[in-house]
């Protein structure tokens, strides 16, 4: 189904993936009432996870662009969660940013900003969320960034 958040995605070059699967003893996201919470979604692309950590071996620049990757995913587990309407949604309500980083790195704030920039630009005022950004010594697959939602649908 195509409708008008799905139409901005594909102005702005994005197709949504198909949800990914949990890879552990957990659900990806769960409906109460007209919540839906999303788990940790980690920085996948067509050719992989997104790894390395922040202040080390990736620049924020790079980190902001894993947690793009983030965000895209989120969004592929609230279309599932949506049976495939993405125009469910009304809203994102928060995002929590774990951002793998050294002790000394400052700029966990810029990094989630990838995220939270990216749903601003494909969902207006839909896309607008309160969130948390904070640092975490190692992450899953040892990925850059993992983010996780709280979304408002109908």
């Amino acid at each position: 189904m195509s409708g008008q958040f799905e139409t901005r995605l594909a102005e702005l070059g994005v197709t949504l993936p198909d949800a990914a699967a949990p890879a552990a003893n957990y659900v990806p996201y769960m409906v109460v009432g007209d919540i839906v919470y999303v788990s940790g979604q980690l920085p996948s692309t067509d050719g992989g996870f997104i790894t390395g950590k922040l202040g080390e071996d990736l620049a924020t620049e790079q980190g902001a662009n894993a947690a793009r990757a983030c965000a895209i995913n989120l969004l592929a587990q609230v279309r599932k969660a949506c049976e495939g309407d993405l125009d469910r949604l009304v809203r994102v309500i928060k995002l929590t940013g774990f951002v793998n980083s050294t002790a000394d790195y400052p700029d966990q704030p810029k990094v989630i900003n990838g995220a939270s920039d990216f749903l601003v630009e494909a969902l207006g005022d839909a896309g607008a969320h309160t969130r948390s950004a904070v640092s975490a010594a190692s992450l899953p697959f040892g990925v850059a960034v993992e983010i996780e939602g709280i979304f408002q649908i109908k």
